[in-house]
């Protein structure tokens, strides 16, 4: 705890994600209505006792959609940089420690991806696949472990020359071994600070790919979906895109200050 207090950056983003894994949880236990009830009698209603952020243009309650697409956003998030994090370091890795031909190869393959906008690719891939949440880790995982592997690979090359690694493998150790036991622990806290602020990029690009009809599709609730939906009410009925789009933010930030918190625990002391 004297730990966290001495990071500030890290206890705030930690106690905010707590409470933000506390409403997430709750979205699916229970919403104040049903978030997929389509009630026609009740239509931009502005927030009340009833409904505490309203209603949208098909009379769904806001606050539950927002709740349950909480849990959409970041499932899909984590996902995304989950899955492309773990195979970036598997592969940057091998690349950086057994060098050669195989580096070679393998950071061309990069650069080819490098080459191109990330979103661009990404929006490629979506629209050769289609639209849909199945795609969209396939999308994230084509592109996506390309950072992690150059993260990881740089790492390893500063440390497959050190003196503990040459007597691990003067010690009879085999690669995989030295690489699992004795570099990875070693390199892997650059990528997995990346990683926190990639979780912030990869809501912004799932959001926004919803909102442009190529991710989560209706009538799953999803945050950039209700904002997409709530663009044409903006003037007459605010809080259809404006509760989903503060979520956003809130959880931009939340992953924004572990990341820096966690790169000042784990940045190394000099």
């Amino acid at each position: 705890m004297s730990r966290l207090r001495s990071n500030p950056s890290l206890f705030i983003g930690l106690a905010m994600l707590a409470l933000l894994a506390a409403f997430v949880a709750l979205g699916q236990i229970w919403t104040p209505h049903d978030p997929f009830e389509v009630v026609y009698g009740n239509t931009l209603q502005p927030p009340s006792l009833s409904n505490w952020f309203g209603t949208d243009d098909l009379g769904r309650d806001v606050a539950s959609r927002v709740l349950v697409g909480g849990y959409v956003d970041l499932k899909v998030a984590l996902i995304c940089v989950v899955a492309p994090a773990l195979l970036g370091v598997v592969i940057g890795a091998i690349s950086g420690f057994i060098g050669g031909r195989i580096d070679t190869l393998i950071m061309r393959v990069t650069d080819i991806f490098w080459a191109f906008p990330f979103y661009v690719l990404v929006i490629a891939i979506v629209g050769v696949l289609g639209p849909g949440e199945a795609n969209l880790y396939l999308a994230f995982l084509l592109v996506n472990w390309i950072s992690f592997a150059r993260i990881v690979r740089g790492e390893v090359l500063v440390l497959r020359n050190l003196e503990f690694v040459q007597a691990a493998r003067s010690l009879g150790c085999t690669t995989p071994r030295i690489i699992t036991a004795h570099i990875l622990p070693n390199a892997v806290n650059p990528a997995i600070v990346y990683a926190m602020a990639d979780v912030v990029l990869t809501i912004l690009a799932v959001t926004s790919l919803s909102f442009l009809g190529l991710g989560i599709q209706p009538p799953t609730p999803e945050w950039g979906l209700m904002i997409s939906d709530g663009r044409q009410f903006l003037f007459d009925a605010w809080w259809i895109g404006t509760f989903p789009g503060f979520a956003i933010i809130y959880t931009g930030v939340t992953f924004a200050l572990i990341g820096e918190g966690l790169d000042t625990a784990l940045r190394p002391k000099g």
